[in-house]
């Protein structure tokens, strides 16, 4: 049995968990592979040799790009020498675009064969990278329904395999079923018992900020104004946020020190902190799909600091939606507040509306179902393990 050098790059954080579940995958199909590259903790316990973390090539927005420039140039370097000088049987991209676009190039230059697993966002913006990855890639393993006709207009040999979401999400099912939690009560029955005597009656709201620090910067602060709002009409709300692995609660304390809110943080994961939620203030992004998957009703919230990555972003995004939740709806079943409107009057304001009216939760919580049953059942792992098996002609 000869061996199989798997590289693999996730340029990003929140791929290093995708990234990792894929590599014990494979470790059942392919057991003769080795694995080396770019990703976190996570890839590295797993079994993947790290030369570079996911968490120092992190960007958001152009200024973070020339920022980590540097970084980015050395880690391109190190890829580079080693598909040149140990030629892997097969180059595995995870998100991260600019990056990995280049070194699918590279890669293809010299004949080795490249998956991309969870693709760019080119639907909704920059479209002309189609055409490179067309070029560039052998195969894509796509986790979002509506992709898979989208690339394949472009002629592009691509698969769906559903959203690896699902797989975190059935696995972190039982924990929440072993730790107890109980599922959401309904607002319009609890939001007003201002004389409840049992804080599980009490509605509940999430703060989930992100996993950045910078996007924590930009919008905890003003969630946490929009609860003292709510709170003040509603008196024995409550409120839960999740610890993002890559955010110590040390740093975000800080932002907890100045509220007369009693704030949870919870740090057994996502999933476990919207099992307890009736609303929730979320960062546009993969977030919104894990509110969506819990039915949580939500408002979307997304804001960067430089005015020139706004300003870019807003004239070369081509979807009507920035919420993931919204465009896998293909309606907005959220409500998006985006860079200006991002002001605690107005998140407060769309918050209220799910508090207080049991029609529109009812309807929401219902096109949310319809999201979830839409990204697939567990298993986007293991389909994604296969194809690449497969592309290496391993017999496992």
């Amino acid at each position: 049995m000869s061996r199989k050098l798997i590289l693999m790059v996730a340029g990003e954080a929140s791929a290093d968990l995708h990234g990792a579940n894929l590599v014990h995958a494979m470790k059942r199909f392919c057991p003769e592979a080795v694995f080396c590259g770019i990703g976190g903790d996570l890839m590295a316990e797993a079994g993947v040799k790290c030369f570079v973390s996911a968490a120092e090539l992190a960007v958001v927005g152009l200024t973070g790009i020339f920022q980590k420039f540097n970084t980015h140039l050395k880690a391109a370097n190190a890829l580079k020498s080693i598909l040149k000088t140990h030629r892997p049987d097969l180059l595995i991209l995870i998100d991260y675009p600019g990056f990995n676009l280049y070194m699918a190039r590279v890669a293809k230059r010299l004949k080795i064969r490249v998956l991309y697993y969870i693709s760019p966002q080119v639907w909704a913006w920059r479209q002309g990278r189609v055409k490179k990855i067309a070029r560039r890639v052998d195969k894509m393993a796509v986790i979002l329904p509506f992709e898979k006709p989208f690339f394949e207009k472009s002629g592009i040999d691509v698969e769906y395999v559903g959203h690896p979401l699902m797989d975190a999400f059935e696995s972190r099912k039982i924990d929440i079923q072993t730790e107890g939690l109980k599922p959401q009560a309904d607002p319009a029955e609890t939001a007003n018992a201002a004389t409840s005597e049992s804080a599980d009656e009490r509605p509940v709201l999430g703060l989930v900020p992100g996993s950045r620090r910078e996007e924590i910067l930009n919008l905890l602060p003003v969630m946490i104004k929009a609860g003292e709002i709510l709170s003040r009409e509603y008196p024995h709300i409550r409120f839960v946020l999740p610890l993002a692995g890559t955010i110590s609660s040390r740093w975000l304390s800080r932002f907890l020190q100045d509220t007369p809110l009693d704030i949870e943080v919870c740090r057994e994961g996502i999933y476990a902190a919207l099992s307890r939620c009736h609303l929730a203030f979320v960062t546009s992004g993969t977030a919104t799909l894990d509110a969506a998957i819990m039915t949580v009703p939500m408002v979307v919230v997304y804001k960067v600091k430089s005015f020139l990555t706004y300003e870019i972003g807003k004239r070369v995004i081509k979807v009507p939606y920035l919420g993931l939740v919204n465009l896998v709806a293909g309606e907005s079943v959220a409500p998006e507040l985006i860079q200006d409107d991002v002001t605690p009057e107005k998140l407060a304001m769309a918050g209220r509306k799910f508090l207080a009216d049991d029609d529109l939760r009812r309807r929401t919580i219902g096109t949310l179902r319809r999201v979830k049953e839409s990204l697939g059942r567990g298993g986007a792992s293991e389909r994604t393990a296969r194809i690449a098996a497969g592309m290496m002609g391993c017999s496992g």
